[in-house]
Parts: structure tokens; sequence; C-alpha cells
């Protein structure tokens, strides 16, 4: 995992918690425990959190700190949530967001 934030621009140095297994698109990823989201799936490799509504096109971290929207994710089922500054926890089940929605948009 060497992709890993060593050090969030807000949220400072991350506490290494755990090791937990998430989803992502039903694909088990493993990160740590009160790390960001993003931070996770950065680490994985994983770096499209949505594709925007108008144009279809792929977002992910960009300004890592909860301002923007393009790291937002269905979590929980959830939609909108900015995975770049909520904490991971275990059993999360995290979806590519296409535009508003976690349906692809060919089913929407």
């Amino acid at each position: 995992m060497e992709n890993r934030i060593a050090e969030h621009p807000i949220l400072g140095v991350p506490e290494k918690g755990r090791k937990v297994t998430f989803t992502y698109n039903d694909r088990q990823v493993e990160g740590y425990e009160g790390e960001p989201i993003a931070a996770a799936l950065k680490a994985a490799g994983l770096m499209v959190h949505r594709y925007t509504k108008k144009e279809h096109k792929p977002r992910g971290i960009f300004c890592a700190i909860g301002r923007c929207t393009d790291c937002v994710m269905v979590v929980d089922g959830k939609p909108n949530i900015r995975t770049c500054v909520t904490p991971l926890k275990e059993g999360m089940k995290v979806q590519t967001q296409y535009g508003v929605s976690g349906k692809p948009f060919e089913e929407q």
C-alpha cells in the first residue's frame, strides 16, 4: 500500500487504525479504520469516484478537504458522500456515483 496518503491537509497525520475490509462496487478492498474512504481507495489504486451527469466524465480526488464534489460516492446506499473526509469503517459498501445515483447512466 505504497500509495497511502501520509498527511491530509485538513485531517492531519492519520492514526493508523486496524485493517478493515469494505466493498467498492462489489469488490473486496482493504483499508485502515478511520482513514478517509478516498485515501483507502487511492492506496488500492482506485481513482474514479463518480461520473459527471452531463458529460459522463470520471472524477476522483481533487481538493481532498471536503469543499468540492469530485470525490462524492454512494456510501451504504446514501449518495453524495464526500469520501475525502468521511472515515472508513469495517463493512462499508462504497459505490461509484453516476450523476446523483449509484446506477450507471444506461440503467437510470
